[in-house]
């Protein structure tokens, strides 16, 4: 089993959508651009959204065991995939890649 490196690579905000439907939320998302997780194979990081792990987990379990090219070909790399937590509100979009680390 592999390590897999979680780039946060984007943080959309729908602010009409936030103001017309949803109740003021305070600290809602804590990531940044930029951040970086290193998932120790299946195991989600420390400090990483527990909603947004909920949607990357399969994909990353998957990758840590060596599975490639997702839907076939979608990714320029086959062992990694770009993927969006399922905030409505302000999706964050993540680049999750297998590395070639084993995991503890």
């Amino acid at each position: 089993m592999k390590k897999c490196r979680i780039t946060v690579m984007r943080i959309t905000r729908y602010e009409d959508l936030m103001a017309r439907y949803e109740n003021p939320i305070e600290h809602a998302c804590e990531m940044q651009e930029g951040q970086v997780f290193i998932a120790n194979g299946w195991e989600r990081p420390e400090g990483f959204c527990p909603s947004a792990w909920d949607t990357l987990s399969p994909f990353v379990l998957a990758l840590s065991h060596g599975a490639e090219d997702f839907y076939e070909g979608w990714m320029k790399n086959p062992r990694s995939a770009m993927l969006s937590c399922n905030d409505g509100f302000r999706p964050v979009s993540f680049l999750v890649e297998a590395l070639n680390e084993d995991a503890d």
